[in-house]
């Protein structure tokens, strides 16, 4: 009888009680300060150095150099593999990188959404251009 009674009063709580579950996607919140989302990239500022590629621990970034005297390089970002650690941020001594506090809804059916490109304009040729998909003779750091 003991535990009808405990049950009876859970049921009657919970049915007076609002649910705690939210109705996402159709109710939205506002995005939580420091949400680390996807990374953003400033091309002004980076040299392509590789830190962020050495450092990060899932080894999402890869720099591809292109020509090291012109300075033309791109990085690959695997937004799959990233597990937004932010290690990237930190590491890059030029402050090129950050984590986008808006952009953290990356769910996609489609493959290619999870493969960025960052650096030299040309790159999505370059690519094109090739039947393994890299450019000819790159460097990576």
């Amino acid at each position: 009888m003991n535990k009808f009674g405990t049950m009876f009063s859970d049921v009657s709580v919970s049915l007076f009680r609002r649910p705690a579950t939210q109705r996402y996607p159709f109710v939205r919140t506002e995005t939580p300060a420091r949400l680390r989302g996807r990374l953003e990239w400033k091309q002004g500022p980076c040299t392509g150095c590789g830190l962020c590629a050495m450092d990060c621990p899932a080894k999402a970034i890869e720099v591809t150099m292109i020509d090291r005297k012109e300075k033309k390089f791109f990085l690959t970002y695997h937004v799959d593999a990233c597990t937004f650690c932010g290690q990237c941020v930190i590491s890059c001594r030029q402050g090129a990188l950050q984590m986008a506090e808006g952009q953290w809804e990356l769910a996609s059916l489609d493959p290619a959404q999870f493969k960025i490109y960052f650096g030299d304009p040309n790159v999505g040729r370059n690519l094109a251009s090739q039947p393994d998909g890299q450019p000819a003779e790159p460097e990576k750091t």
